[in-house]
């Protein structure tokens, strides 16, 4: 049974429709005004408003032949209002061209009337209250029934006929470039021109369904011609489906479509990697709808999710009425279908909104137990090692008394955040093997470490890393170090409490700000009561419940996957899965040489000029102790990342065969998160659980821990060298408190304010990437 219902809220007389048990929560949208309806008509939105131009119905007949209409009409309905404004016209009658929507407004493509198809192309705006049209390049050929998409920037028209009338279908595929839109700058239209790409494969045909997703444009269904009785054309409906790649110019086909056909149904990309079919026509009973009348069954109701990472096909539900020749369209975070034909020469004034909606599972008393004593067992750790933490060296580098073994885990912990967790299964299910080969970096990296960088840091008796700089260069070298490391870790900390919350959040239904506030109050009380001491042990007891967790998660999920291990490889050979490397010398793509050499470079960052890290160095008797404790990080490195890749197949594997499972509306990475909430056994999913809470804490409490160790360390006790060990003690666990909290706090913000941080978190990495490369030089 499909997890995921689809909402409809309908614009008829009896008010809010309920499918599936689930009440729509928003009040219905006005119907068109027009009493019939229209199909074919164009839609779309442009300055927040949606638009629905031209369009044809019966204005004589119910049932018969009747005359078809055509209208040159345009429709505007802004946001909140409850009136459809009209008084605007298309420059010429016209209905079933294409309808793309941009950054521009709303594109008019091809269409035709009842005696031509048409070239043209028109730009509809909505400014200051009313429509402006403008003349756009015309198509290379006249096209009607025509499917096309927007993919970045760029249109695409595929098929279609070449006039009104049923006589010739096309493999034709066009694109014309969009010109990039500038403020305050005209835009120019007259230097565009259509290109002609490779055309479509399969038979030529009218009425596809394309849409656009994941960088590649797809195509599907529709009909062709065929000779029929007296050598009269007569549609044959297809259900093949294609692939374009615009960056290698080619076609591939996919999956077909499991049923007769979908043809003229509205479609639209939801998500990261579905795309939503509604309803559509296979031909079933067309040539009986004058001896049935309301008893025709109707157009498909059925609504057909295509997912792009597994190549399969999955129904989701079901709208209430068949509808095809409209558009789905996205509006107000909405997906909305404007009218349409309900049957043949019937039409709906209908204003449709569907929201993908997905019932979350309960968490439960039982996981909420399990994941309860796990959080408790943190602290009650924090309060047995703040016994010992006599000093700042106790406090900073657990007083040199921290066995090899256990620091080696804790330099794996500190490195494995909660969105590498999350991601590099999710990175796996998406692609393949290739980032295999940046763990194996990891591992290169060990030796240098060793030999040409622990001497340094153990010999010269520090407890920060940027010490060494002002030994070597000068006091600003040091500060500028530290001061680069601090603000890296003050980002860091903030993302690793922010994105597992928000993962948990979508598919658990645990609150987003509970989630932050547990994770990050939790791990800086214990951060602060037991210093590095209760941050090394404690990142021991998460690195085991972690991959105890993805272990737990792998062997259920073979369970659950007919034939086993044998059958989860035998798939991901099949589609190719088990790939490790990519070969050739583009560096802007997952290529073997450039994977490598990004791998090494990152981690020599990471390993040589991180504090978080080093200070591990520094917690063991030894330079010896500390040797091994950096050898055993490299030895668990490649078996446990080995773990997350198979993690990832076996989860490819999962829901290629189980596709009805996917929730459209989530975003890739919280593939695994949804695997976790939906399929686990209860008590399982809080180990689980606690595992994505481990990570995200095990990477927290290694970051406050360094970063007070380096404020005291290198700005503190560098200018205020008589300060007493126990005041810097006291202050070190003060400004743990006090970053903890922070984190906290900046991480609700940004829960509150999802749509308006990405730009800015993107600019803060690239600085800082600059200058931890810098730092690491």
């Amino acid at each position: 049974m499909p997890r995921t219902i689809f909402i409809a809220a309908l614009c008829l007389s009896l008010g809010m429709l309920t499918i599936s048990g689930v009440r729509a929560d928003e009040s219905c949208l006005p119907p068109l005004p027009d009493r019939l309806g229209f199909g074919g008509a164009f839609a779309g939105v442009s300055g927040g408003a949606l638009i629905v131009a031209g369009g044809t119905n019966f204005p004589e007949v119910v049932w018969g032949e009747g005359k078809k209409a055509w209208h040159d009409e345009i429709f505007v309905l802004e946001p909140g209002k409850e009136r459809w404004q009209r008084g605007f016209k298309l420059p010429q009658p016209a209905a079933y061209g294409v309808s793309i929507t941009t950054e521009f407004g709303l594109i008019c493509v091809g269409g035709s009337d009842s005696q031509r198809a048409y070239r043209s192309v028109h730009l509809l705006e909505w400014t200051a209250g009313r429509i402006e049209i403008t003349r756009l390049p015309d198509l290379p050929g006249p096209r009607t029934a025509a499917a096309g998409a927007l993919l970045n920037g760029v249109i695409y028209i595929a098929g279609g006929q070449t006039g009104s009338a049923e006589l010739e279908v096309t493999r034709t595929f066009w694109r014309l470039t969009l010109p990039k839109k500038r403020e305050g700058q005209p835009v120019r239209w007259d230097n565009l021109e259509w290109k002609t790409l490779p055309e479509c494969p399969g038979p030529p045909r009218g009425q596809a369904v394309a849409a656009a997703q994941e960088g590649d444009f797809y195509l599907f269904s529709g009909w062709e011609l065929v000779p029929g009785p007296e050598d009269r054309p007569t549609r044959k409906y297809l259900n093949d489906a294609y692939r374009f790649d615009p960056k290698r110019q080619s076609w591939e086909p996919v999956a077909a479509v499991p049923c007769p056909a979908v043809a003229a149904a509205p479609a639209i990309a939801c998500g990261e990697s579905h795309i939503l079919v509604f309803g559509g026509f296979d031909g079933a009973g067309a040539d009986r709808v004058d001896e049935l009348k309301a008893r025709w069954p109707g157009f498909r109701r059925q609504i057909l999710a295509y997912h792009t990472i597994t190549n399969t096909w999955a129904e989701m539900g079901a709208v209430p009425v068949g509808l095809v020749t409209t558009n789905a369209v996205r509006w107000q975070g909405r997906i909305v279908i404007p009218g349409g034909a309900v049957r043949p020469r019937i039409r709906t004034n209908c204003v449709y909104q569907v929201e993908p909606h997905r019932p979350k599972p309960a968490f439960g008393l039982i996981n909420g137990t399990v994941l309860g004593l796990y959080l408790l067992a943190l602290v009650c750790m924090g309060v047995y090692f703040s016994r010992r933490e006599k000093s700042t060296a106790d406090f900073f580098v657990g007083g040199r008394r921290v066995p090899w073994w256990a620091a080696g885990i804790s330099i794996f912990g500190t490195q494995l955040s909660s969105i590498s967790f999350m991601a590099i299964p999710a990175k796996v299910y998406d692609t393949d093997w290739v980032y295999f080969a940046s763990m194996c970096c990891v591992v290169l990296i060990q030796p240098i470490v060793v030999f040409f960088y622990l001497p340094f840091f153990r010999r010269l008796n520090i407890i920060s890393a940027y010490e060494y700089l002002e030994k070597r260069f000068s006091v600003a070298v040091r500060l500028f170090g530290s001061a680069s490391f601090i603000l890296f870790q003050a980002g860091r900390m903030t993302i690793v409490l922010f994105l597992p919350a928000l993962a948990l959040a979508a598919v658990t239904g645990i609150d987003i700000y509970l989630c932050i506030v547990v994770m990050g109050v939790l791990a800086t009380l214990y951060t602060a009561l037991g210093g590095s001491e209760a941050v090394i042990w404690t990142d021991v007891l998460q690195v085991f419940v972690l991959v105890g967790g993805a272990l737990v998660s792998m062997v259920i999920i073979l369970m659950n996957v007919d034939g086993g291990l044998s059958a989860v490889v035998e798939i991901g050979r099949a589609d190719g899965k088990f790939n490790l490397a990519n070969w050739g010398w583009d560096y802007t793509l997952p290529v073997l040489w450039v994977i490598v050499v990004g791998s090494l470079f990152q981690n020599l960052v990471s390993y040589t000029a991180d504090q978080a890290v080093i200070q591990r160095y520094l917690t063991t008797p030894d330079e010896k102790s500390a040797a091994r404790a950096i050898w055993t990080n490299a030895v668990l490195v490649i078996p446990i990342s080995a773990i997350w890749f198979v993690l990832g197949s076996a989860l490819y594997a999962f829901y290629k065969t189980h596709p009805g499972l996917l929730d459209p509306t989530l975003k890739t990475d919280q593939t695994f998160p949804l695997f976790i909430a939906g399929e686990l056994p209860v008590g399982i999913v809080g180990l689980v659980i606690a595992g994505l809470f481990a990570a995200s804490m095990s990477t927290l409490d290694s970051s406050l821990n360094s970063i007070s160790t380096a404020l005291v360390t290198d700005f503190y006790r560098r200018f205020r060298p008589a300060a007493g060990d126990r005041k810097c003690l006291n202050l070190a666990r003060c400004l743990t408190v006090i970053l903890g909290l922070g984190a906290t706090l900046t991480a609700l913000w940004m829960a509150a304010n999802q749509d308006k941080i990405r730009s800015l978190w993107d600019m803060y990495m690239a600085v800082l990437g600059l200058l931890m490369g810098s730092l690491a030089g």
